[in-house]
């Protein structure tokens, strides 16, 4: 047994289908079915239902996943604290980002980057929080950008910058002529993203919402919720990394009467061991948005 066979276990399980696998492990599909039938005979039991439609893994197997999970995540673990040892700033970084702040930060914040730190390759993965912490956990992501501060010793966080939030508004509704508009006026015909958004709850929470909303709109993208805004169906809250695109919609923009918004923090594990690579990324963000910030409305 060797961790090249349990990679491809590991593969297996999660396409359901030799083809798939084979192709994400880089190898052909007769390799791959050749390796697992060796690794079954090694380990006295059958690990896969073949079936016409795919493969299903079995009970024998599915009890042995989170170990396999385990002595591939040591054994990356091995290898990327070597490297980091070589050179920490150096490498892949793998970085998850939430969806209300990547198609806004990412473009700002590549550039400095990769300028700043040429020898280190970023790959950012957007997703929600609860599925990047998931992936934090199963070391498949390095770090993530959140708005919110996870619980528990397992984590570590910095906070990198503050973005306000903005009231916005179609151009004829009745609160754009005002210069601040009130939490409480905005809430009576607010727009939130569906449930899993962390920006869902905060825009609910500034606004301070308690009861049904009154739209039947969940939007699970910030772009259909600005659309629809913009389209005269409601108002919403708005992160400020997002007025640039808002306002190119044709959305009226306010600040707000009584000030909120959301803490975009980075976070990683408590053990990973190139620590400095994600604190040298915080750096670079943080410097790069405190001369963003005084050019948002």
């Amino acid at each position: 047994m060797n961790l090249r066979d349990l990679r491809y276990l590991l593969a297996l399980a999660e396409h359901g289908h030799f083809g798939l696998a084979a192709e994400a492990c880089g190898i052909s599909q007769p390799t791959l079915s050749v390796q697992l039938r060796k690794l079954e005979e090694e380990l006295g039991v059958t690990l896969f239902e073949r079936g016409n439609k795919g493969v299903t893994p079995t009970e024998a197997c599915t009890r042995l996943l989170g170990h396999v999970r385990g002595a591939v995540a040591e054994a990356d673990a091995i290898l990327t604290l070597a490297r980091g040892l070589r050179d920490p700033l150096a490498g892949r970084l793998r970085l998850g980002v939430i969806p209300t702040l990547a198609p806004y930060l990412l473009p700002l914040v590549f550039g400095p980057l990769r300028e700043a730190l040429p020898r280190l390759e970023l790959e950012p993965w957007e997703d929600q929080t609860a599925l990047l912490l998931e992936r934090l956990q199963r070391h498949e992501l390095d770090a993530a950008l959140l708005a919110t501060e996870p619980e528990g010793p397992e984590w570590q966080s910095e906070a990198l910058f503050e973005e306000p939030f903005l009231a916005a508004l179609p151009p004829e509704h009745r609160l754009a002529a005002e210069a601040r508009v009130s939490q409480a006026e905005l809430a009576r015909d607010i727009l939130v993203l569906a449930d899993g958004h962390c920006l869902r709850e905060q825009a609910l929470e500034a606004c301070g919402h308690r009861g049904a909303l009154g739209g039947t709109l969940r939007a699970a993208s910030l772009s259909t919720l600005l659309n629809m805004v913009a389209a005269g169906y409601g108002t919403t809250l708005v992160p400020g990394l997002a007025a640039g695109v808002a306002q190119d919609a044709g959305i009226t923009l306010r600040p707000l009467a009584e000030p909120a918004g959301r803490i975009i923090r980075i976070v990683w594990r408590a053990r990973f061991p190139r620590h400095a690579a994600v604190q040298a990324v915080a750096e670079v963000i943080a410097t790069r948005l405190r001369s963003f910030a005084a050019q948002l409305p």
